[in-house]
């Protein structure tokens, strides 16, 4: 099972600072994220979601793949990667892995202009490690909530937050 974790920030940089580190210890093997994402939210009050994989583009590669591979069978492999390309573009857009869109979205709307959030679906993590390595974010951030177990998540809060 996965526990989410959402943690916001003043401004937009440290958001994706934190992505950015929080990627390289999944290189290490120290966390296992099945979708992280950072949601902004600008000046005029509008969110945006960046998310970690551009599902629209991966498909947009499937399809132009196997539509090519189909195109061979019917001797138009031009045709048949470019129908293929359009479709899997189509059905990358639609698709919705990880985290719900519709609940980042929601949750962005309280924040103030400028501020943005991390939101973090993890799998596994070796949380002592985690939280050493991401000692420059100690103090700057909020965790605004958790699906963790009490005691750890406090231990999150007093690291981010700066209080313990």
């Amino acid at each position: 099972m996965s526990d989410l974790i959402v943690v916001s920030f003043p401004d937009e940089q440290l958001a994706f600072e934190l992505r950015a580190e929080l990627a390289k210890m999944q290189k290490a093997y120290l966390i296992d994220m099945e979708d992280v994402v950072v949601v902004t939210k600008d000046d005029k009050g509008k969110v945006k979601l960046h998310q970690a994989v551009n599902l629209s583009a991966v498909g947009a590669v499937g399809g132009g793949f196997w539509g090519m591979l189909i195109g061979l069978v019917f001797l138009n492999p031009l045709l048949g990667a470019a129908v293929g390309a359009g479709a899997g573009a189509l059905s990358g857009k639609f698709s919705d892995i990880g985290i719900d869109d519709d609940f980042m979205k929601g949750l962005a709307q309280s924040f103030q202009p400028g501020c943005s959030a991390v939101f973090i679906l993890v799998r596994k993590v070796t949380g002592d490690k985690v939280l050493e390595g991401l000692g420059e974010f100690k103090g700057k951030g909020k965790v605004l909530q958790t699906s963790l177990e009490k005691d750890r998540e406090e231990s999150l809060k007093a690291f981010l937050e700066g209080t313990g």
